[in-house]
């Protein structure tokens, strides 16, 4: 059998070295390439089509829930395991939502992480113990009464990524250049999500992206 083939997107180095490491010293894993950001993750998957993406969530210029809709859209061949700190109900409902595969939490045993991607490229999911039963219960029922996350659902994919910018504590100009976009679209794509939202405020953006997941205080 061929090598199962990894792309790892990690935003601290030593981490994602480690996990390297950790895979590569595993039979029949090849880690094709590495991520710092979830931009970075779509655009080589895009580009490697690993059968495997190890992903974190809270990254830069793209948050990892979001690079993993988008890496499932554009292939949903892709197996896609998120491994991060969060065990948060809401965390794992979003990944699940997002696509994920797998769901680990970086407190997990090594040995559990290449027990995921063994899984994940055979077609199985792959959840930490301590990921409660009450979570996938409530995935598996489809509940989906928050009013959050169905105005999170009206956000087009740039509008997507304006927002995480933003509650970064980009400027308007920063988020530009980012972009490749001009200062008006710029400025026009932060506006379009604050009426969809219906927060006008740097602010209120900010807070409402901690509790989505879109950005996080802790890593």
């Amino acid at each position: 059998m061929s090598e199962i083939r990894v792309l790892l997107a990690e935003d601290h180095t030593i981490v994602r070295k480690g996990l390297r490491a950790l895979l590569e010293d595993a039979k029949g894993i090849e880690v094709v390439d590495e991520a710092e950001n979830g931009r970075e993750a779509v655009d080589k998957s895009n580009q490697h089509r690993p059968d495997v993406v190890v992903m974190d969530i809270s990254m830069p210029l793209l948050n990892g829930l979001e690079a993993t809709r988008r890496i499932k859209e554009q292939d949903s061949n892709i197996k896609v395991i998120i491994l991060t700190m969060h065990a948060d109900e809401e965390y794992v409902l979003q990944g699940l939502r997002a696509g994920a595969d797998g769901y680990l939490v970086k407190q997990t045993a090594p040995a559990e992480l290449v027990a995921a991607v063994l899984a994940a490229f055979h077609g199985d999911s792959f959840l930490s113990p301590s990921i409660s039963r009450t979570v996938i219960k409530e995935y598996i029922r489809g509940v989906e009464s928050n009013t959050e996350f169905d105005s999170y659902e009206t956000l087009t994919d740039r509008e997507r990524e304006v927002l995480q910018l933003v509650a970064e504590g980009l400027s308007v100009r920063e988020i530009a250049e980012h972009l490749y976009i001009s200062e008006k679209t710029a400025r026009a794509h932060r506006s379009n999500l604050m009426n969809k939202l219906e927060l006008h405020n740097i602010a209120a953006l900010t807070i409402y992206a901690l509790r989505k997941g879109v950005i996080s205080l802790d890593e």
